[in-house]
């Protein structure tokens, strides 16, 4: 079935695009105001898209006049920290998207804790096994929403799920991450997963080879 977008309102068209494109990373965006005033949510319209610099990608939405805005804090500061949402955290990464007014820490309302980052000034998420922290990098306006560019200047991981250190292998499975599907409310573990190594020419010529024998 064909759906034309052009005569498809916005709501319709971002119903079909996050029912078909999934699973999506989850983004535990933690800002902060010029006050120190913290704010974190989760965004599943993030991933990352250059290796040197390393950068990510988020796609903010305006918000709401008045309340407490990641867009905002990104554009006076310059600076943020994404956390991966691991699913022993999942709960707690749902208590940061309800809609607080503006004086309320999302950190603390979801019993979070809040570590100290490195280079920029607002704090990580404790209980995320993966944290980077970032530097605006650039802000592309897109209609209403603005995609925000991260450049990631350091990333913590958690000791126990860091394989070798040297190497920098990391144990991917064992941080158990959660990405985000179709609806209100469904989400996707990682754990279940299948291994499938990319060919060579060579390989692909051979495995043709094979099949029409």
């Amino acid at each position: 079935m064909l759906f034309d977008f052009d005569k498809l309102p916005s709501r319709e068209r971002y119903k079909l695009a996050v029912s078909c494109v999934v699973p999506r990373p989850i983004a535990w965006v933690v800002s902060q105001d010029l006050e120190g005033m913290v704010n974190a949510a989760p965004y599943s319209f993030f991933n990352v898209f250059s290796e040197d610099p390393l950068v990510l990608a988020i796609g903010c939405g305006p918000g709401k006049p008045g309340g407490k805005d990641t867009l905002r804090n990104i554009k006076a500061l310059g600076q943020f920290v994404v956390c991966m949402v691991p699913e022993t955290a999942a709960e707690q990464m749902n208590a940061t998207a309800v809609d607080f007014d503006s004086e309320v820490d999302e950190v603390a309302e979801a019993g979070l804790t809040a570590l100290p980052s490195t280079k920029v000034k607002p704090p990580r998420i404790g209980e995320s096994p993966v944290a980077m922290e970032c530097e605006t990098y650039k802000l592309i306006e897109i209609g209403p929403h603005t995609m925000v560019l991260g450049k990631v200047l350091a990333m913590h991981i958690h000791d126990d799920c860091v394989m070798d250190a040297e190497k920098n292998y990391v144990d991917t499975v064992k941080l158990g991450l959660v990405g985000r599907m179709h609806g209100r409310g469904w989400y996707a573990r990682t754990t279940d997963r299948f291994d499938m190594p990319r060919m060579t020419p060579e390989e692909w010529a051979a495995k043709k080879a094979k099949a029409a024998e």
